[in-house]
C-alpha cells in the first residue's frame, strides 16, 4: 500500500472507534446512523477526504494526509473546502464548523465559531453525539469563556483573586495549558473549587476532572467542595452540582466534577472493570524516580476525549510530565496545573504560561503564612557515613519480610551516609536524633511548651518508618497511642481515621509517615522531622 492508503486505514479506524460509520461517495445510506463520514465527497472543485454528516447534514470535513506530512500548512485546504460546496448539499450550517487535519498519527481540530479559531491538538476524533451537542448550542465553550469576569468577593484572599484573573484570561486567550504557583497554606484547593465553580456556572464546563496525588488528598478535596459555599447564590456546591470521587472505575454522566487520581484514570482508559483502592495511597512521585516507562494509552470509546472540558492537576509536579503525560494529554481540555514547587519539567510542560506566583516568601510578608525555623541535629554518620570492620557480627535484614539474620563480616563494610535507611540502617544513628530532640524539645525548640507538640516525622520508606516508631515510642516513654505510623501499609483503621486523630485529636503526638501526609493534606502546622 502507498503511504497515503496506510494512513487512511488509520484515519477508518480512528473514526470507527469513535463511533462514525464510514461510507463511500457512491454508496451514501445518511439512514444507517447518527454520524456518517462520506469518502471522496464531490464538492464544488475537487473533493473532501472526508465529510462528516450529523443527522443527515453536513457538518465538517476531514484532511487526509499521509504520517509525517506537517499538518499547519493543511488547514488552509481544509477551511476551503468547508466554503466549497455543492449547493444541493443540505448543511447545518455554511461554512462547516469542524475541520480536522490528520495523517492518523496526529490530528488537529478547529472549531471556526470560536473567536479568532485556532486549530489544537487531539488525541482522536470527537463522537458524533458530541458535534451534535455542539451544534444545539448558542456558543462554544471558547465563546463562553470571554464572558468570565473578574472575581471580587469577600471569601477570597487577595492571592486567590489574583490567581483567578491570572486563570481566566488566559483561558480567554485560548492558552490550551496554565501553572499556578501558590506556597503551601495558602488555600491552592479553595481557589480551585472557587475557579471551577465559575468555569461551570458562567462558561458553562459541561464536566471537570480534578486529578490528586494521593487518594487521601481526594477525599479532602471532596470535603472542600462540600463545604463550599457559593458567594452568589448561598447554596453549598454539592446542593448545585454533583461531585463524584470515584472508588470504582466508572464515571456517572450527571457529576460535573469528577475526583481521582492519575493510576485509576489510567486503569479506566485501559478498559479495566476494577482498579484495588490500595494502589491509590502511595504518590507516584517516587516511583516516577525508578525510570518507569511512559504509559502509552489508546482510544477508549467509554471515555471519549471531550469527557472533560477542563483537567484541575493538584502538586502537579507529582503527576504530569515523563510517566503519566499521555494520560492527561488524551483529553480535549484546557489543563490547570496547582504546585506549591514547580520543577523545570513542569514549567516545560505548561508552556511556560505561569499565570500565578505566590511563594512562601511573599505569603508570610503578607501575613498569609507564617515563617519557619530549621533546627538540624547532625550525627557524624549521617555527615561522613561510617565503617563496620571485619569480624564484627551484623544483622541482615531482609527488605519484604523483615527477617533478621546474624551475619560475620569477612571484610571491612564501608557506607555513605546517603545510603543510610535505605541499605544501610543504623539503629543507633536514629536513636540519637530522636534522643536529641526530645532533649531539646522544651529547652531550645519549644521553650515555651510543656506538652509535645503535634510531630511530624517523614521517613525515607515503610521499614523505615517502623523502625522510627519503634525508637520514639522507647525513648519518650510512652504507648501506642502516642506515636503512630500513618503510610500506604498502615492496616487496622483507615488512614482517613488516622490523619484525623493527628489533626483533631489529643493523640497520636507524633505521626511517621513516608508520604501519605505530605504536600497538600491540610494539618495545622507540626513541628516536622526529617529523617
Amino acid at each position: 500500500m502507498t503511504p497515503e492508503e496506510q494512513a487512511r486505514l488509520k484515519i477508518d479506524e480512528l473514526l470507527t472507534d469513535a463511533g462514525w460509520i464510514i461510507q463511500d461517495y457512491k454508496q451514501i445510506n445518511l439512514s444507517a446512523s447518527l454520524g456518517i463520514a462520506v469518502r471522496e465527497y464531490s464538492l464544488k472543485s475537487g473533493f473532501a477526504d472526508y465529510l462528516l454528516m450529523i443527522n443527515r447534514k453536513a457538518a465538517g470535513v476531514i484532511e487526509a494526509k499521509k504520517v509525517g506530512m506537517p499538518l499547519s500548512g493543511v488547514e488552509t485546504q481544509s477551511d476551503k473546502y468547508s466554503f466549497r460546496l455543492p449547493p444541493t448539499l443540505n448543511c447545518h450550517r455554511k461554512p462547516l464548523p469542524f475541520l480536522y487535519e490528520t495523517t492518523g498519527v496526529e490530528t488537529y481540530f478547529t472549531d471556526n465559531r470560536d473567536p479568532d479559531f485556532c486549530s489544537r491538538k487531539v488525541f482522536s476524533f470527537h463522537k458524533p453525539e458530541t458535534l451534535q451537542e455542539w451544534l444545539g448550542q448558542s456558543d462554544t465553550l471558547r465563546r463562553r469563556l470571554q464572558l468570565l469576569t473578574e472575581i471580587d468577593t469577600e471569601d477570597l484572599r487577595e492571592c486567590q483573586k489574583e490567581a483567578i484573573a491570572g486563570l481566566f484570561n488566559s483561558l480567554k486567550q485560548n492558552r490550551p495549558k496554565a501553572l499556578i504557583q501558590m506556597a503551601t497554606g495558602v488555600g491552592k484547593t479553595y481557589t480551585a473549587v472557587s475557579f471551577i465553580y465559575w468555569l461551570i456556572k458562567i462558561a458553562g464546563a459541561k464536566r471537570v476532572l480534578f486529578l490528586v496525588d494521593r487518594k487521601n488528598l481526594g477525599e479532602q478535596t471532596q470535603k472542600e467542595f462540600q463545604q463550599y459555599v457559593t458567594p452568589d447564590d448561598g447554596r453549598k456546591f454539592t446542593e448545585l452540582y454533583n461531585v463524584q470521587l470515584l472508588t470504582s472505575n466508572t464515571i456517572d454522566p450527571v457529576n460535573k466534577v469528577c475526583m481521582t487520581t492519575i493510576q485509576r484514570l489510567y486503569s479506566m482508559l485501559r478498559g479495566e472493570a476494577e482498579f484495588e483502592a490500595e494502589n491509590e495511597e502511595a504518590s507516584q512521585f517516587d516511583a516516577e524516580q525508578e525510570n518507569q516507562q511512559p504509559k502509552d494509552v489508546v482510544y477508549n470509546s467509554k471515555i471519549p476525549i471531550e469527557t472533560f472540558d477542563f483537567i484541575i492537576t493538584d502538586e502537579c509536579h507529582r503527576s504530569v510530565y515523563n510517566v503519566w503525560r499521555q494520560v492527561l494529554e488524551y483529553f480535549d481540555a484546557f489543563i490547570i496545573g496547582l504546585t506549591a514547587t514547580p520543577s523545570l519539567q513542569t514549567f516545560g510542560f505548561f508552556n511556560q504560561n505561569l499565570v500565578m506566583e505566590y511563594p512562601h516568601e511573599r505569603a508570610v510578608a503578607d501575613g498569609v503564612n507564617v515563617g519557619y525555623e530549621v533546627y538540624r541535629i547532625r550525627t557524624q554518620i549521617t555527615e561522613q557515613g561510617s565503617t563496620v570492620q571485619s569480624g564484627f557480627y551484623v544483622d541482615t535484614r531482609n527488605r519484604q519480610t523483615r527477617a533478621v539474620r546474624w551475619q560475620q563480616l569477612d571484610e571491612e563494610l564501608s557506607y555513605a551516609g546517603r545510603q543510610l535507611d535505605r541499605s544501610v540502617v543504623a539503629i543507633d544513628q536514629i536513636r540519637t536524633v530522636i534522643r536529641t530532640f526530645k532533649q531539646r524539645l522544651f529547652t531550645e525548640i519549644f521553650p515555651d511548651r510543656t506538652e509535645v507538640p503535634k510531630t511530624l516525622i517523614f521517613a525515607k520508606d515503610d521499614s523505615h518508618a517502623e523502625d522510627i516508631v519503634r525508637i520514639v515510642r522507647e525513648e519518650f516513654g510512652k504507648g501506642n497511642e502516642f506515636c503512630k505510623k500513618i503510610t500506604y501499609r498502615t492496616t487496622g483503621e483507615k488512614t482517613e481515621h488516622l490523619i484525623a486523630s493527628f489533626r483533631n485529636s489529643f493523640n497520636p503526638r507524633i505521626a511517621v509517615t513516608v508520604d501519605i501526609i505530605s504536600t497538600g493534606t491540610d494539618i495545622k502546622p507540626p513541628a516536622t522531622v526529617y529523617l
